[in-house]
């Protein structure tokens, strides 16, 4: 069906004036003269066989059919604008933006960030982080870090990194007790927990055979990140995520006591859009991904 649209050019300028209500500052930021800006505005009021705008001697305001062109457009030029930046590689061919659970970037990839940085400093890395699913289409994506592969028929997935779970601590915190510790004894200690991952110490605890531990008890966070912070202040033990948390465990601001590792299902996964091909830039990124977490293999 062929659409029926006014000329762009003065739906633009008409945009512009109303957003500032000013035909002096939508010239200024459409680079044009005022009456340009006001030649155009005519022109899609002829078109419309509306008026759209008040003019005063020092004021402009829109009239009722004005503000009802005016809401409309303005949702449509968001969306216009959001459709062109998905495909749009001006200006952007050395950026890569990706997304990750907040845990997964705090405390494993911007402490490696710099290493990246060193290596490829003509590369911008946008880094977010949300819990929410991933949608390509609508949000200016290059890949995501996911704890578990995306959908098949959209987006394609490799695999990253397993997850181990043990429990963590701060050393203070076992200080007094003597001798090696049992997986049972953890239920001496206050357990901290991670809404993102309720079932991990029912998991671990399952997978270590105890069999008097309670898990519903302890503190409860929003991520594992607070929880990881929380352990090393001598809060409590942490279900510590092995992958994320081996640099404290390895500098000795976290110990891990208990001695049994459980493996969870899944695992960590790079997601990307199946209908877009990667840029360069998202390649390097990637390709140094991988490198990172090979030792942990």
């Amino acid at each position: 069906m062929r659409r029926v649209l006014p000329p762009l050019n003065p739906l633009r300028s008409f945009e512009a004036a109303a957003r500032h209500l000013s035909f002096t500052l939508a010239a200024k930021e459409l680079s044009v003269s005022q009456v340009a800006v006001s030649r155009q505005v005519a022109v899609l009021e002829d078109y419309l066989e509306v008026t759209l705008f008040e003019r005063g001697a020092r004021s402009l305001q829109l009239t009722s059919e004005g503000a009802r062109l005016m809401s409309g457009l303005t949702v449509a030029f968001s969306e216009l604008e959001r459709a062109v930046s998905l495909v749009n590689m001006r200006g952007r061919r050395n950026v890569v933006s990706v997304q990750c659970y907040t845990t997964f970037a705090q405390w494993w990839l911007i402490p490696r960030l710099a290493d990246f940085r060193k290596d490829h400093p003509e590369i911008e890395v946008r880094l977010t982080a949300s819990l929410e699913p991933v949608n390509f289409a609508r949000q200016n994506l290059d890949a995501v870090i996911s704890a578990g592969p995306g959908d098949p028929e959209t987006q394609q997935s490799e695999f990253l990194t397993p997850v181990h779970l043990l429990p963590v601590c701060s050393p203070s915190l076992i200080a007094h007790r003597e001798g090696p510790l049992d997986p049972e004894d953890v239920g001496e200690f206050t357990m901290l927990h991670s809404l993102s991952r309720p079932r991990a110490w029912d998991d671990w605890v399952q997978s270590a055979g105890c069999k008097s531990v309670v898990t519903t008890r302890g503190l409860k966070f929003e991520n594992s990140a607070m929880a990881f912070d929380a352990a090393i202040g001598g809060m409590g033990v942490a279900m510590g995520i092995l992958e994320l948390v081996q640099h404290h465990l390895d500098t000795g601001k976290l110990v891990a006591p208990f001695g049994h590792v459980h493996e969870s299902p899944g695992g960590y996964y790079i997601v990307r859009p199946s209908n877009r091909p990667a840029s360069a830039a998202t390649d390097a990124f990637l390709k140094w991904l991988r490198g990172q977490v090979q030792p942990l293999r």
